[in-house]
């Protein structure tokens, strides 16, 4: 039997391999073009066919790969750290900290998340950082919302009230007391909101507002790649295929390491 979670753990470093290695193995660069050699079917040299241009499709999967989980990845990350201490923070102090941390934290929710990734990407048209900037400012509420309502509870708990009595100090109970209630769910929250910023990265690509060509990204090779799924059902299939392996890992990360998650 094994685990959901180690399960999903395989598949994301099988992933991260794939996007690592590929490029290796692949006969050509990503942006590297033969129109002598369009829409061909899988071979020995060419694992995945080439695209409409002639282009590796393994080349460019590989590198449309580590572009969208790098980005969801440091999004994540970046989202948790401040939305975690700003938590943190509001659940220790309370009073005006928390009204003003809850009304910005509402203010951000008032506005659609890819609403806010569009404003920003209207600025730079092409480029990387309005959708990390954009993902990261989405994100950062449920990390804040999560850790602050956790923490108020941790934190009128009777192990904290003795542990004060007893003369601890705050890095005594945040060690002890709040980190460990709160790791758990941050861990579970991070791997879901890096599989909804693929897939956000991927909906951006997909309507021509993300990565711009001949950047290879996976919502805008299926954009490239759609014209040609009826004579080549491949290619399309390529890029579908590995954003869901990367979605379903990411969401299988957040499942419980115990019987109940065991699948055979």
């Amino acid at each position: 039997m094994v685990t959901r979670r180690r399960l999903g753990i395989g598949l994301l470093l099988c992933l991260l391999a794939f996007a690592v290695a590929a490029p290796w193995l692949a006969a050509r660069a990503p942006f590297e073009q033969d129109l002598y050699a369009i829409l061909q079917g899988p071979a020995w040299g060419e694992p995945l066919g080439t695209d409409h241009l002639g282009r590796s499709m393994l080349a460019r999967l590989a590198s449309a790969t580590r572009l969208s989980l790098g980005l969801a990845l440091a999004s994540a990350l970046s989202a948790a750290i401040p939305g975690t201490l700003l938590g943190l923070a509001a659940a220790w102090r309370g009073g005006w900290l928390l009204r003003i941390a809850n009304g910005l934290a509402d203010t951000v929710l008032a506005l659609p998340g890819l609403l806010l990734v569009l404003l920003l990407s209207a600025f730079a048209p092409g480029a990387y950082w309005p959708l990390y900037v954009g993902l990261s400012l989405v994100l950062w509420v449920e990390y804040f919302r999560l850790t602050s309502a956790t923490a108020r509870v941790v934190l009128a708990s009777p192990h904290v009230e003795a542990a004060r009595l007893l003369g601890f100090g705050p890095a005594y109970i945040l060690r002890h007391h709040v980190l460990p209630a709160l790791l758990p769910l941050l861990a579970t929250l991070m791997c879901f909101g890096a599989s909804a910023a693929v897939l956000a990265l991927a909906a951006m690509g997909f309507v021509g507002l993300g990565a711009q060509p001949p950047q290879a990204e996976l919502g805008l090779m299926m954009t490239e790649l759609l014209p040609y799924a009826a004579e080549a059902p491949w290619i399309i299939a390529s890029p579908i295929v590995v954003l869901t392996l990367a979605t379903l890992a990411l969401v299988m990360l957040s499942g419980r390491d115990d019987a109940q998650g065991d699948v055979p």
